[in-house]
């Protein structure tokens, strides 16, 4: 299938290309009266690109608001999460960096897990403060804290075993790595069940809450005295908004991460929400979702600064098989798209995710098929307000800025996206081509695939994704020397510490051998 026929908007066709911008705007060369943009950078969690109804034209959930910002502005139909799950997406974003650098190789944070990020680590946040921004984040973390507990050990949260003193501030949180205000959860399934503001929670989880399947599907942890799964998204959603309202009335611009609690699980809609899609409750998820981007944009416009505001919507990753993938299928809307797999899997229905951008005062609608990452944008919002990235920080970000402003003789500088899966396999994307460098699909967490079963011949998949993007065909028995380019260019990446150009940086921690079996083969 041709790519320039694959993306369709609701009502009209998507062509290849880009169009002419107004010039590259940076605070380091406007005219001193001109303000720095806002930036407000919104992250679903767990959403399919088919779930944005302008990039689906088959979908049956409708998406106004974020249609909205994507016939304003920017629509990437080919960008990609970090990876295919959660805790190293958020990762990628905040810190320009593959999490797969970092001892998490698989999987997400657990329960009361440690910081991922280092307070020496440079920040989407920290870069911006640093350049005068006021900087803010509300909803789901997921990247972990340092909890306090009562004997020195660590964290244990069970009914008749608790030892977290919840009393005490929550060192390693947002607040440490860049965020002046944070208002949110942890994440919505995990405890503690209560909302926490900075580096304290509110109230003191008291009540234990078992395990439960449907409807919510959480795990077992103290919380608040009755606690509402229902009213978290709702809550977050108010701040954000208080937040945007405050902020522009300041001469300082300001930052706003709000990575949604949707329609991840619990899928909990409100009331207002329940039965609107006439699907099932994560359509109806969806649909909240959406109207809380349209409390956001509506929240610029009454303030003011809409125009001169960079809004940005993404997925962290692909559609959670709770959506009940197979019963929205069998109703004519595929949450994946064109793309094979689902959140966690390596193929693209696991990262490949929906992502559109507006910036009224300065990008005109269009749209851009190059490949990019999600891991690109703190480089180009650094490269915009004049910040000097130093060879140890962003060592996997690529400014996006000659795609939206092109200009002769300068070009998007990424040569491939690295993709990691939920059991830490790995695949490589270089124009056309993708390589995949397992026999399985990357959904056997803490199994990953026995390669000494296979052949090199099985262990890899290699995919032409212009004229294969449902990922049908292996070519790598065709093109055995395409796959063994995009296996040393892997390598390279991963050894040098980074995939930008410059001296070689070490990661934070190695890899088992059983992350990197494909490595003796061919």
């Amino acid at each position: 299938m041709n790519r320039e026929n694959i993306f369709r908007w609701r009502g009209f066709a998507i062509r290849a290309g880009v169009a002419t911008g107004a010039g590259i705007p940076t605070v380091a060369t406007a005219a001193a009266a001109e303000k720095a943009p806002n930036i407000v950078f919104i992250l679903a969690d767990d959403m399919g690109y088919g779930d944005v109804s302008v990039l689906n034209a088959e979908g049956k959930i409708p998406t106004p608001h974020i249609d909205r910002i994507a016939r304003a502005g920017v629509v990437f139909t080919d960008a990609h999460s970090g990876s295919a799950v959660s805790t190293p997406t958020r990762y990628g974003i905040l810190t320009g960096r593959y999490a797969w650098r970092t001892p998490l190789k698989e999987w997400v944070l657990p329960h009361y897990g440690k910081p991922l990020i280092p307070p020496t680590r440079t920040t989407m946040a920290s870069m911006l403060r640093a350049k005068g921004y006021t900087t803010g984040c509300t909803g789901k973390w997921h990247l972990g804290w340092d909890y306090p507990t009562t004997d020195g050990k660590l964290p244990r949260d069970k009914e008749d075993d608790c030892n977290l003193d919840f009393t005490q501030p929550i060192p390693g949180g947002p607040t440490a790595v860049g965020f002046d205000w944070y208002f949110g959860v942890d994440l919505p399934n995990y405890p503690p069940y209560c909302f926490i503001e900075n580096d304290r929670t509110i109230g003191i989880p008291s009540v234990w809450y078992p395990r439960t399947a449907k409807p919510y599907d959480t795990d077992a942890g103290h919380g608040l005295p009755e606690w509402s799964f229902e009213a978290v998204l709702p809550t977050v959603a108010e701040r954000a908004v208080q937040f945007i309202t405050a902020s522009a009335k300041s001469e300082k611009p300001f930052f706003l991460y709000f990575p949604l609690t949707a329609p991840h699980n619990p899928i909990a809609p409100t009331d207002q929400f329940l039965g609107k899609s006439k699907l099932n409750k994560y359509a109806d998820f969806i649909m909240e979702l959406d109207a809380v981007v349209g409390n956001v944009l509506d929240a610029l416009d009454r303030a003011g600064v809409m125009q001169n505001t960079i809004v940005v919507f993404a997925s962290d990753n692909g559609v959670t098989t709770q959506s009940d993938i197979s019963f929205l299928v069998s109703r004519g809307h595929n949450s994946s798209y064109i793309f094979r797999s689902h959140k966690g899997a390596i193929y693209d229905g696991g990262h490949r995710i929906p992502c559109v951008m507006q910036w009224p005062a300065r990008l005109k609608p269009t749209q851009i098929a190059q490949t990019i990452c999600l891991n690109d944008f703190i480089t180009t919002f650094g490269e915009l307000v004049g910040y000097k990235f130093t060879d140890s920080e962003v060592e996997d970000s690529f400014s996006l800025m000659p795609l939206l402003f092109p200009r002769s003789g300068v070009a998007y500088q990424r040569e491939a996206v690295v993709h990691h899966s939920v059991d830490g396999s790995f695949s490589i994307r270089k124009g056309k081509w993708k390589l995949i460098l397992t026999p399985g699909t990357g959904l056997q967490q803490n199994k990953l695939p026995d390669f000494s079963k296979f052949s090199g011949e099985q262990v890899f998949q290699l995919f032409d994704m212009e004229n294969d993007v449902g990922e049908t065909q292996n070519l790598h028995a065709q093109y055995p020397e395409v796959s063994h380019e995009l296996k040393q260019l892997l390598i390279s990446y991963i050894e040098n510490g980074r995939s930008t150009p410059g001296p070689k940086v070490s990661n934070d921690a190695p890899w088992p051998d059983k992350y990197m079996q494909w490595r003796r083969y061919e």
